[in-house]
């Protein structure tokens, strides 16, 4: 029998029928060193197939107009599906264009999680928080410096999502410590490199 062929049938009748070959070389396998790996896929799969999900927007705040534009429509239509959007402060950049997004579609679907409180944020970012109805201030952070406390920040964003969806840079280290934070945390995770 050649390679690319099987016999089926019943009795003395054979009939001949070719059969497809599946290189499973490239396929992954679960082995018995990763046991929770089927338990891993089975959860981001529940996520993915959630209706209402809480997702992450969090990113650079070096961006080309086009590019929060791109994010500000994301946001809406993310919002529009029945998501929620968590983010951060921000008066320029990934985060700003996710408030903005968000508030059009739906202010109730939108979590703002500041590294400080809102009397630390600059008053651009303080006039833009008007009107959004869940902001959470930190003032147990406010002696840290703006970079520490916007990593913790991070993390608590992404402790608080299904998914994370991600504009950077590739020498943007605090937003890879944020990736990778939220790939230990089994989290659905979307990147896109703006460099």
């Amino acid at each position: 029998m050649a390679d690319n062929e099987i016999f089926m049938g019943a009795d003395d009748n054979k009939e001949e029928q070719q059969s497809i070959m599946v290189p499973v070389d490239d396929l992954d396998t679960v082995t018995a060193d990763s046991p929770h790996t089927v338990d891993e896929l089975a959860q981001e799969l529940a996520t993915i197939r959630q209706s209402a999900k809480r997702i992450a927007i969090i990113g650079s705040r070096n961006l080309p107009i086009t590019h929060q534009q791109m994010i500000e429509t994301l946001a809406t239509a993310l919002v529009m599906q029945g998501n929620t959007i968590i983010t951060s402060g921000g008066s320029s950049g990934t985060n700003a264009a996710a408030i903005r997004g968000a508030m059009k579609a739906n202010p109730d679907k939108l979590k703002v999680i500041l590294p400080q409180t809102i009397g630390q944020q600059p008053s651009d970012v303080q006039n833009q928080l008007i009107g959004v109805p869940n902001i959470v201030e930190h003032a147990d952070r406010a002696m840290m410096t703006l970079a520490d406390a916007s990593r913790v920040c991070n993390r608590e964003i992404i402790d608080d999502c299904n998914q994370l969806i991600c504009f950077l840079s590739h020498t943007s280290k605090t937003l890879h410590n944020a990736v990778q934070y939220a790939e230990e945390g089994h989290k659905v995770i979307t990147v896109f490199y703006l460099d």
